[in-house]
Order: C-alpha cells, then sequence, then structure tokens
C-alpha cells in the first residue's frame, strides 16, 4: 500500500450532557436512550465491518469525537480501541485522542483513559471567563477548565490541546486576550484557537446574539497570533497552534486529504483504491438508534464514488488550502488522482487571478497571510 494515503480512524459519540447554542455537530442530549454498552458494542461490529471493505493499513491516528466523548467510561474506550488494533493494526507511534469536557465527573475518567491507551486529550475550554461561557452554554467553568489542565497532567497525559474561542457575544480585545493569556497559563502543547460563527440550524443562528465587528475581529486575530508566536507556538493550519506537543497527527492526515474511517452515528470516511482515479465517500445513519441497529446487523455504510476530477480537486482544496505551509502539487495529484498537468493548470490560473493571496513557486502551492482571509474566494475557481 505504498501508493495509498495514511489511514486514521474517527469514531463519533455523540451524546453530551446539553447542547450548546453555538453547535452544529450531530449530538443528543444524554437521556434514558443513551445505551452507552450498546453503542460501544455496535461500533465494535462497525469496525470488523469496514475493514473487510478497505485496503488494510495500520491505523496512525485515531479520534474520538462528539458530543461529549469524555461521558464514556474508560472500559468502553478501551473495547473500542481494542476491536480497531484487531480490525486494522496500530503504527507503532500512534496518536490517539479524545475530545473532554472539562467537568469534575469527566476528569475523574482521565487516568482510565490513559491506561486504555489515548495518549493526547482535546479539552473545551472554550472560554476562561464564567459570563461567556454561560452565554455559550457550557456546563462548566473557568476553574473546572483549569483543574482539567492539572488533571490532565496527573493522569500522564503531557500532551493536550485546548480548544479555545474568540469573537464571543460582545467581546472585546481585553477580553479575548485574558482568554487567551489564561490558556496558555494552564501549559497546553497544542492550542485550537478559531472564530465563534453562526452556524445554519442552530440556537445562536435563530437568535444570533451581539457579536464583534469585523474590525475588532481582525484586531482581535492579529494580537492573539503575537501573544501564541511569542508563547512559542507555531502555526501550522488556520486554526491551529503547535506547542511542545507538536501538530495534531489527525488532523493534519485530515488537510493533506489522507485516508480515514469514520464510524459512529454521522461519522463520514474517505476510503482511497490504488492506483484508481477515484475515491470513496462513506456515510453512516445519523440517529444513533438507527445507527446500533444497523451496525449491529452488519450493514455497510452508505458509499458513494467520487469520480469526477474538477470534484476530487475542490475537496482536496478544501482542505489543503487551510494549512500554513501550503501543499506540493505533486501530493494533490497523487491524493486525488488528478494528472499532475490539470492540477498544475488549475493552480497557475489561481495564482494569476489572485497574485497578492497566493504563492505557487517550485511546485509548491500556499496561500499568502492575506489569502488566508479569502479562502473561500479562492476556492470558488474549482467551481464551474
Amino acid at each position: 500500500f505504498e501508493d495509498l494515503p495514511p489511514l486514521s480512524l474517527y469514531v463519533h459519540l455523540p451524546w453530551c450532557e446539553r447542547k450548546c447554542p453555538y453547535c452544529d455537530f450531530n449530538s443528543y442530549q444524554v437521556g434514558p436512550g443513551s445505551d452507552v454498552a450498546r453503542y460501544a458494542n455496535a461500533i465494535c461490529h462497525d469496525l470488523r465491518v469496514s475493514s473487510k471493505a478497505i485496503v488494510p493499513r495500520p491505523l496512525q491516528s485515531i479520534f474520538f469525537g462528539g458530543g461529549t466523548p469524555s461521558l464514556f467510561p474508560a472500559e468502553a474506550i478501551a473495547k473500542i480501541l481494542d476491536a480497531a488494533e484487531r480490525a486494522y493494526g496500530f503504527a507503532p507511534d500512534i496518536e490517539i485522542t479524545l475530545e473532554a469536557n472539562p467537568g469534575s465527573a469527566e476528569q475523574g475518567r482521565f487516568a482510565g483513559y490513559r491506561a486504555a491507551g489515548v495518549n493526547r486529550l482535546s479539552i473545551g475550554v472554550q472560554s476562561l471567563r464564567d459570563a461567556q461561557l454561560a452565554r455559550l452554554g457550557r456546563v462548566h467553568s473557568a476553574a473546572e477548565a483549569r483543574a482539567a489542565a492539572v488533571a490532565a497532567r496527573r493522569a500522564g497525559f503531557e500532551n493536550f490541546n485546548l480548544d479555545l474561542m474568540f469573537g464571543l457575544p460582545e467581546d472585546t480585545l481585553a477580553g479575548a486576550m485574558f482568554d487567551l493569556d489564561e490558556a496558555l497559563a494552564m501549559g497546553p502543547g497544542h492550542v485550537s484557537w478559531y472564530q465563534l460563527t453562526l452556524e445554519p440550524n442552530t440556537n445562536f443562528a435563530k437568535k444570533p446574539p451581539p457579536l464583534p465587528n469585523e474590525a475588532l475581529l481582525l484586531e482581535i486575530e492579529q494580537a492573539g497570533r503575537a501573544r501564541l508566536m511569542a508563547a512559542g507556538f507555531t502555526r501550522y493550519e488556520i486554526s491551529a497552534w503547535a506547542g511542545t506537543g507538536g501538530p495534531s497527527r489527525h488532523n493534519l492526515n485530515y488537510w493533506n486529504f489522507g485516508d480515514y474511517v469514520g464510524v459512529g452515528a454521522g461519522a463520514h470516511g474517505k476510503w482511497s483504491h490504488a492506483g484508481a482515479t477515484r475515491y470513496l465517500r462513506t456515510e453512516r445513519a445519523r440517529q444513533p438508534e438507527r445507527y446500533m441497529r444497523e451496525a449491529e446487523a452488519g450493514l455497510d455504510p452508505h458509499t458513494r464514488a467520487v469520480e469526477a476530477s474538477r470534484v476530487r480537486m475542490q475537496e482536496f482544496l478544501m482542505n489543503g488550502l487551510r494549512l500554513i505551509e501550503g501543499f506540493p502539487t505533486e501530493i494533490m495529484a497523487a491524493r486525488t488522482g488528478v494528472p499532475a498537468s490539470a492540477v498544475g493548470a488549475l493552480l497557475g490560473r489561481i495564482a494569476e487571478k489572485y497574485p497578492d493571496w497566493v504563492r505557487f513557486a517550485d511546485g509548491h502551492f500556499a496561500l499568502t497571510e492575506q489569502g488566508l482571509w479569502f479562502a473561500d474566494t479562492v476556492l470558488l475557481e474549482t467551481v464551474e
């Protein structure tokens, strides 16, 4: 499988204590129908079935997302990891990340996750101001967020990420920098620092809160960038900053258009086929009950082949344009199955049209600092 991209695994655990008003993920409030043990068994069935349909390769990374994966006991996570290793095998240096909320109940499970094989946590802090946490619908406090970092380190997680938002309702430059400074003081190995956006079909979209204007957002972004660089962090993706823990290998595989298996309710996957000028997109049933029934019955996920060259290049760029260093054109050609000449022609046209937004030389394509703000406009060049 030398000519195939690296393979990762995404595991979707859909329940959360309470749905946040800005969240558009496939998540559901935990309740009587939230059968964690049955769901973990369904995931294990799904892994066995999926491994028979894909060209097998050892998993380079695993990511447990949600919902709130830290609502699941360590025993369930260990069971899923055992099934994943049996189905696919693990690379010797596999990265296994689990998203966690800072609540005290979840913190009590950190040591169990570490013993199960998880070696990286991603803690959803979002803000270190209690008033903002309340407006965001979060169920933890700023004090619990700080305690979560201590608990993670005590449990053996030297590498953890902090998720942090800016551009919060009625935010100020001082408020946003307070959040960032407090987060950096917690000693994370990685920071995901991103702007709050109003996604369709969320409570915030239906009743929008007052958000900062574009001028203030730019001021916050520039000041935050300076703070992160001064703290020794390196920006390698639009909203991702690597510190002592290095980049997220799992997310890098997405952005470099690698392959990934997606299991769990509503999970998506992408599978390449050796030597073929196409790849497959997969999608599981969104509702947890339906997902469990289908997984238990051994049913294959909904699958579609992506064959049009234009679509393959567009999907690659949706990911690759997020990378600060950009990508070599040979990677785009190899991962999409599109001839290098066609890839070069497309990227050349974009560079010629947007010389201030694009760097394209010696077979390497990247957006400039200004171009990062207009990635969506650049992407439209692939739409006919």
